[in-house]
């Protein structure tokens, strides 16, 4: 027994730490970069009532941020608590002296900015109340306060100096990226928070350059979609469409981009909540949801809404930077949102986005086209301006040039030309048809224009809505399995199905549980043919996790629907007389979405009359 190894048990110290050491540690979750300490600054100054505000960096925020604001100031005793942690201007107590932590108002009450940012930065703070005969500065290094001071500060407000930012963590500093990555952060962070308040001006100066600049603009939807299009994008405003729906007390506004004015990436899409700019997986599945039917998987619409909600439903102090939220009831918000988008959608029936007019007028525009057959060859000077140019040869010397030049496939109904029926036809949105180009393109005169419509992508629509509403009543045929198929799953997958059972069965999908791990499918969609089950039914299971909303079967059966409408429509080559033309076009008029085919493509440019004129230099 004397070899026996004594057993010692170990000891456990519990340590209170310094204060310089919490403060660092809080300044790890609030300040994770540049654009965070900027964030929190700028929410401050909109909280202050700030009606303009200025954010310079240099070298992307790492060794100098200012941000400057006329809002409404501190005194001397306030500076020195603005910079204490968990110390506040923005919660006041109720009558019993308690703090309702779920209702607030502002952009944000955690108090840990100012001391977090001071912990690892050298910190300098210069103010002035309205009216207040002096203005009052203060710095802070590494955790250290001095001051407060008398400072020369010209008229109310604040203005806040950030210098070296994570000198005294430096292992943070390494983590840090290049000077224009973090200047991009900074523009971003700064462009979300001025989307949430048009009525304040920003500016942003990057190393003594202006990249920024927004005036503010009036409270409202006129002014909010200025400020929108003057960061999304100024084609926003023109292809935009008006968000404004209420559902149990919580509202929803914004603007949603048309299906046609669409992108490869999901960066144009915002949401804010009270105000507040959050990232939040709500806004991916709603907007995924509303815009299924008219986009491809691969391309993202533009979209920027507005949630006004009682602070008691939700959460928004789940996350240290305060850019997540947390709903108490998700389903009923994002149901909300996707019913917004849908409605919206359903009011702009056959509109297409301006940027596809554009885009064609860009490519017929003098000097921009391809070269045409033959022997011609555009002239270097500008056939419009004032001092024309003699020409070289009579037409008659040049008409060989012309000889290769294929004749056009069109075809010109007679009847267009009489007046009554076809004149009237004009003042239709879409116009009256008045040729067939290549047996694939339709041309319609309107009253201050013209219109082409691709006849195969707008008659593919046309099928499409018409399945669609079938789909909805429910009329999908059925296949029943011979042998029903078992669908081994993890239990948490089941748990999420099982209440859907009834909305699967719907749309054709019959099943039903079968034990403790596994579910029985006993009929399928008709129109899926021969199907990978256990793919479709664990595609189910995983959208429900990730956006809470089961879209697999329904895109399957709509993809489904879209390539029996594309076979099933009026071919690309196909003579069509003026009677088939006029109809095509009222059915597009009065058909939802027929402005963009299945896959958002648009199924027709419409040209003004203003516009083509410019092309001949007439305007």
């Amino acid at each position: 027994m004397a070899n026996r190894a004594e057993k010692t048990s170990p000891v456990t110290v519990i340590r209170r730490l310094p204060p310089g050491a919490v403060n660092r540690i809080a300044a790890g979750e609030v300040i994770e970069r540049p654009a965070s300490a900027i964030k929190e600054l700028v929410e401050n100054a909109i909280d202050a009532g700030a009606a303009r505000i200025d954010v310079e960096i240099e070298h992307g925020g790492k060794t100098r941020i200012v941000v400057t604001d006329d809002g409404c100031g501190m005194s001397a005793d306030d500076l020195l608590l603005a910079v204490e942690r968990h110390a506040t201007s923005k919660l006041t107590p109720g009558a019993d002296g308690d703090y309702d932590l779920m209702n607030i108002a502002t952009m944000g009450f955690r108090g840990e900015a100012l001391p977090s940012i001071g912990a690892v930065a050298r910190l300098s703070i210069a103010s002035r109340t309205a009216g207040a005969s002096e203005a009052w500065a203060l710095s802070v290094e590494g955790g250290k306060v001095s001051g407060p001071s008398p400072a020369g500060f010209g008229g109310a407000g604040t203005r806040i100096e950030v210098r070296d930012l994570f000198y005294a963590t430096p292992a943070r500093l390494k983590f840090l990226k290049s000077d224009q990555a973090e200047s991009t952060a900074v523009g971003e962070t700064l462009r979300r928070l001025a989307m949430a308040r048009e009525d304040v001006a920003v500016t942003l100066t990057s190393n003594g350059r202006r990249s920024l600049n927004l005036p503010a603009e009036t409270k409202g939807d006129a002014g909010r979609l200025r400020r929108l299009s003057a960061i999304m994008g100024k084609d926003f405003s023109d292809n935009a469409l008006a968000i404004d729906a209420i559902r149990d007390g919580v509202r929803v506004t914004g603007f949603a981009g048309l299906p046609t004015f669409n992108r490869g990436l999901p960066d144009k899409q915002y949401l804010f909540v009270n105000g507040r700019p959050v990232r939040d997986k709500l806004i991916v599945g709603a907007v995924r949801g509303a815009y299924a039917d008219f986009l491809a998987r691969d391309r993202h619409p533009a979209v920027a809404l507005f949630l006004e909600i009682p602070p008691a439903l939700v959460d928004i102090n789940v996350h240290p930077a305060k850019t997540e939220v947390r709903f108490r009831d998700a389903g009923s918000v994002r149901g909300l949102l996707v019913g917004a988008l849908r409605h919206a959608l359903a009011e702009a029936g056959h509109r297409a986005s301006t940027t596809v007019s554009a885009y064609a007028l860009g490519k017929v525009s003098p000097g921009t086209g391809a070269p045409l057959q033959g022997n011609y060859r555009p002239q270097a000077a500008n056939p419009f301006s004032r001092g024309l140019h003699a020409p070289q040869a009579g037409l008659g010397e040049r008409q060989s040039g012309f000889d290769n030049v294929g004749a056009p496939s069109a075809k010109h109904e007679q009847g267009f030309d009489a007046e009554g029926e076809a004149a009237a036809l004009v003042d239709h949105p879409l116009g009256a048809a008045r040729a067939q180009l290549h047996e694939t393109y339709i041309v319609a005169q309107t009253p201050d224009g013209l219109v082409i419509v691709d006849q195969h992508a707008a008659h593919e629509r046309l099928v499409y809505e018409r399945m669609k509403k079938a789909l909805d009543a429910g009329d999908v045929a059925r296949q029943g399995l011979l042998i029903p198929e078992i669908v081994e799953m993890e239990g948490d997958d089941i748990a999420r199905l099982e209440p859907r059972l009834d909305e699967f069965a719907a749309l054709g999908l019959v099943m039903e549980r079968f034990g403790e791990d596994a579910l029985m499918v006993r009929e399928t969609p008709a129109m899926l043919g021969e199907v990978n089950i256990k793919g479709l039914v664990q595609s189910l299971s995983d959208d429900l996790a990730e956006i809470g909303q089961s879209l697999a079967l329904k895109e399957r059966l709509e993809e489904v629907c879209s390539s029996m409408a594309c076979h099933g429509s009026v071919r690309a080559g196909r003579r069509l007389n003026a009677d088939e033309m006029n109809a095509l076009l009222r059915q597009m008029e009065a058909t939802p979405h027929s402005g963009q085919c299945n896959h958002g493509r648009p199924t027709y440019v419409e040209l003004k009359l203003a516009d083509i004129e410019r092309l001949f230099g007439r305007r």
